[in-house]
C-alpha cells in the first residue's frame, strides 16, 4: 500500500484557553497543524475528493473544537482534534496534531509554547 500525507499547516484561531484566568477572559491566538497519513492513490488517479481527506472539513472541525470550548491545556485541544478527525475519516492511518500558543505567559520571553500529539487509527 502506498502512503501519502495530507497537511493543514498553520491554521490560525482566536480562542480562550489557558491556565491563567486572564487567558480565559481576554483570549489569544492559537496556531494548528494537522498532518494525516493515508493512501490517497485512488483519489489521485480518479481526481475524487471522496477518496481522500477534505482539508476544508478538517479546518471546520478544528475551528469548532477551538472556538466552541475553553480548556486549561493545549494538550486537550490537540487530543480532541486528533480524535475528531480520526472518527470522521476511517481511512486515515495516523495523525499528528500540533497546537501552538504564541507568546505564552511564562514570565519570560519565548516565541511559543507547543504540543505535538500523535495517534494511529484504531483500525491500523
Amino acid at each position: 500500500m502506498a502512503k501519502g500525507t495530507v497537511r493543514l499547516v498553520n491554521a490560525i484561531f482566536y480562542a480562550h484557553h489557558g491556565v491563567m484566568q486572564e487567558e480565559h477572559r481576554i483570549g489569544g491566538r492559537f496556531e494548528v497543524d494537522v498532518s494525516m497519513s493515508l493512501d490517497f492513490t485512488d483519489a489521485a488517479i480518479d481526481d475524487d475528493l471522496t477518496r481522500t481527506v477534505d482539508y476544508e472539513m478538517v479546518y471546520q472541525h478544528v475551528h469548532e473544537i477551538i472556538t466552541a470550548n475553553r480548556f486549561y491545556l493545549i494538550e486537550r485541544l490537540a487530543y480532541l482534534i486528533a480524535q475528531r478527525i480520526l472518527s470522521e475519516y476511517a481511512f486515515i492511518d495516523a495523525i499528528e496534531v500540533v497546537v501552538r500558543k504564541p507568546n505564552p505567559p511564562i514570565g519570560g520571553t519565548a516565541d511559543r509554547a507547543e504540543v505535538v500529539y500523535r495517534a494511529q487509527h484504531h483500525n491500523v
